[in-house]
């Protein structure tokens, strides 16, 4: 007996839409990320890419635990001397939450190129509209 190896050419992808609201961004993301890789389905490949496509709506709804709205940064370097840069999180959920929830998933995938596609796969948006009613979504209870 052979160990089942999938081919990228034979895997079929569904869409899921997942609400935000009222969920733990690090939790959520935990889940979102689980999903992408594809460990939810028995044909799941370290090496292949076997995720679905899943779409965020509510990002601006997600919950942070404790105080960490107000004591959270987002830190970056942009890579001149000098050039560490420092947003807090309660500024990033105000003006850029799909950020915010991108940033958490990525954390959350393989880093590297593998890692890259799975991340093409996340739609995040602010509000409870978006443009993929085509693909027909289906709608995904998250629970942890």
């Amino acid at each position: 007996m052979s160990t089942f190896m999938a081919k990228s050419e034979t895997i079929e992808r569904k869409w899921y839409v997942v609400d935000a609201e009222g969920h733990t961004l690090g939790r959520l993301a935990s889940e979102v990320a689980k999903i992408l890789r594809g460990k939810h389905k028995p044909i799941y490949t370290p090496h292949v890419d076997t995720g679905d496509h899943v779409i965020i709506i509510n990002a601006d709804k997600v919950q942070l635990t404790g105080r960490k709205l107000e004591q959270k940064y987002y830190r970056y370097h942009t890579g001149y001397p000098g050039g560490l840069k420092e947003i807090k999180y309660k500024t990033m959920m105000k003006d850029k939450p799909e950020e915010v929830m991108m940033h958490a998933v990525k954390g959350m995938l393989p880093k590297n190129s593998l890692g890259r596609k799975m991340l093409k796969k996340l739609r995040v948006y602010r509000g409870t509209e978006h443009g993929h009613q085509a693909q027909k979504p289906e709608v995904l209870e998250i629970k942890y």
